[in-house]
């Protein structure tokens, strides 16, 4: 076999595969003896009739046929490790010549990962927003947690934002009731922007028993993205009263016996959101430092075919009508062209970031451990709410190790890089991503220990 590469732009090679028959007999024993199963031939057992036989039944261009199209994905992925391309797609494959006992030969072509120069990572600074964890924070968090002990309370004033309302709405789009926009007994919270767009503030200020009228679009239903006349009813007005913040409301709450001791556990917290907001801050500035500095040719097939798969995936959601989706998108103030270009050029920066940072980590030659690979599994299936076992055999079965793989590969490359530019808040403190990220030495050192038990354990279960 005989391959080259032609590189036809920075993102897409050509491959072409000469076969000569001689290697070819291997495949033909092969293809005859599937034909031979498919066609029967009267004095010989299915699958036993002679080459020469069953070439005379069914003609030498099916056998032909059958012989290149067995050989060729083994032939494009020979080619491929020879060559050391990095596909990133199937390849479109072509048949150019076709010889018989002479030659078979196809060209692929396929997108591959580009070359990629990378900057250098000490040059690049960012400045994120300092933490803040003042006492007004801390007063949120505590406003929050007596919310969720406080009663309610009907009141005869005028509705107002925080108050819980009892509702009824009834919908008509050209005069005409709509039934499935309407309800009766509705509880909402005012301010929430939760229900139907206009309604806060149409109720804002109506007592019990009074109504009005507004218009707005509907989302859902027959009449998706259509202006209706909402007419909305106010049932009931009632406040939240908040328990007083005291000794007491500390025991009844926690598992504090003060107000003060409480206070100290919700700073803390106050604290570690704050630290959680500020470490993906930093990792998406300083992603997005390392996009703007390189240049990184992007494979357009790639993208158009990423945002087609969730174009498609989206309509799937809306019962594969695209007409909902536009009337959705209609709703929202916009329509499907803005809607896919913007699909576009978010898959292209996904895949922009994901072709850079493995770059990184090739350089770095960042590895990943089989105790981190772990950990992320774990992680996402806390996430999904799945029982681990259960995540795994589902991956597999989807094929999905490999990118999983990839992006703790992918995660573990941009901490060394982050590690490496200067991040400043906006107090002009420089921020010590350690704390975030953990050093590159401790990451390194890790990966090696686990890298080395790893192999003990190999040798361990080839000497058992």
């Amino acid at each position: 076999m005989k391959s080259t590469v032609e590189q036809l732009n920075p993102t897409r090679v050509k491959v072409t595969v000469e076969v000569p028959f001689a290697e070819l007999e291997a495949d033909f024993a092969k293809a005859y003896k599937s034909l031979a199963g498919q066609v029967n031939i009267s004095g010989f057992r299915p699958g036993k009739a002679p080459a020469k036989l069953l070439e005379a039944r069914i003609g030498r261009p099916a056998v032909l046929e059958q012989v290149v199209n067995d050989m060729i994905p083994t032939r494009y992925s020979q080619a491929v490790d020879e060559h050391d391309l990095k596909v990133l797609a199937q390849p479109d494959i072509e048949v150019t010549r076709l010889e018989d006992g002479d030659v078979v030969e196809f060209t692929a072509e396929v997108d591959v990962r580009p070359e990629i120069t990378l900057p250098t990572y000490s040059d690049l600074s960012v400045t994120v927003e300092a933490p803040a964890t003042d006492d007004a924070a801390v007063d949120a968090e505590l406003d929050n947690l007596r919310a969720r002990f406080g009663t309610l309370k009907g009141v005869e004033r005028g509705a107002k934002e925080g108050d819980f309302l009892s509702v009824d709405l009834a919908a008509t789009v050209d005069g005409e009731p709509v039934d499935e926009a309407s309800t009766e007994g509705l509880s909402y919270e005012l301010g929430s922007g939760t229900l139907v767009d206009g309604l806060d503030a149409a109720v804002d200020g109506l007592k019990a028993g009074e109504s009005k009228e507004f218009p707005s679009a509907l989302v859902a239903g027959d009449h998706a993205g259509k202006e209706a006349i909402i007419t909305v009813t106010v049932q009931s007005v009632k406040e939240r009263e908040l328990p007083e913040a005291d000794d007491d409301f500390a025991q009844m709450a926690s598992e504090f016996d003060t107000l003060d001791e409480l206070k100290a556990d919700l700073a803390e917290k106050v604290a570690q959101q704050a630290r959680a907001g500020l470490a993906g801050e930093i990792r998406d500035k300083v992603l997005d430092a390392l996009i703007d500095a390189t240049d990184i040719p992007t494979p357009e097939s790639v993208v158009e075919s990423e945002a087609h798969a969730q174009m498609h995936q989206l309509i799937d959601q809306f019962g594969g009508d695209p007409s909902i989706l536009d009337q959705a998108l209609a709703a929202e103030g916009t329509d499907r062209e803005t809607f896919e270009a913007e699909t576009r050029e978010g898959a292209a920066r996904a895949i922009r970031s994901q072709l850079l940072l493995d770059a990184v980590a090739e350089e770095a030659s960042t590895e990943v451990s089989q105790e981190e690979l772990t950990q992320h599994i774990m992680f996402q299936a806390q996430r999904y709410g799945m029982d681990p076992n259960q995540f795994v055999q589902q991956i597999q079965q989807a094929g999905q190790l490999g990118s999983l793989f990839s992006d703790v590969r992918r995660s573990k490359a941009l901490a060394d890089v982050i590690s490496q530019v200067t991040v400043q808040d906006t107090d002009g403190n420089t921020v010590d991503t350690t704390e975030f990220f953990g050093s590159r030495e401790d990451r390194n050192a890790d990966s090696a220990e686990a890298g080395t038990e790893d192999d003990s354990t190999d040798e361990q279960d080839a000497d058992a």
